[in-house]
C-alpha cells in the first residue's frame, strides 16, 4: 500500500509539567523536575499525532527507535512544548527531527523513527 506521506510535516504539542511528569514519579530520578521519560513520551506523541490525518483508516505508527538529549531541567508548573518534523520517508519507515522547549529555552532534541502498521493486523500477529 502506498501511503502518500511526504517529508515536511511539522506538528507541535504544548503541555504544563505536572507532578506525574516528574523524575520522582517516573522513578528515573530523585527530584521533582520534568523527567526524561516524560520528555521522550511527549516527543513520541508529537510525532505520532502529526500523522493521524495522513494515514488510511485502521493504520497507526509505532515508534521503533529514538535518540534524545535532555539538556535542561524544567520545574513543575512550567509549560513545555515539542515540535516534530518529518524529514524522511522510506516506504513504511518515517524519520523525524524533534525539539523541545520550556518557557525559558530549549530543553531537548532528538531523532526518532516510526513504522506504519495496520493496528488490528499488528495486534493479531503479536498474539499468535
Amino acid at each position: 500500500m502506498d501511503f502518500n506521506i511526504e517529508p515536511g510535516i511539522v506538528y507541535t504539542i504544548e503541555k504544563t509539567v505536572e507532578q506525574m511528569d516528574t523524575a520522582g514519579s517516573y522513578g528515573s530520578g530523585m527530584i521533582d523536575i520534568f523527567a526524561t521519560p516524560a520528555m521522550i513520551a511527549l516527543m513520541e506523541n508529537t510525532a505520532q499525532t502529526s500523522l493521524k490525518a495522513n494515514l488510511p483508516e485502521g493504520y497507526i505508527t509505532l515508534g521503533i527507535e529514538i535518540s534524545v538529549k535532555h539538556m535542561k531541567a524544567t520545574p513543575v508548573g512550567m509549560k513545555v512544548s515539542c515540535e516534530s518534523r518529518l524529514v524522511r520517508v522510506e516506504g513504511k519507515r518515517l524519520y523525524f527531527e524533534l525539539n523541545a522547549w520550556d518557557e525559558i529555552g530549549q530543553i531537548g532534541s532528538g531523532i526518532h523513527t516510526r513504522y506504519i502498521v495496520h493496528a488490528v493486523e499488528f495486534m493479531k500477529n503479536i498474539s499468535e
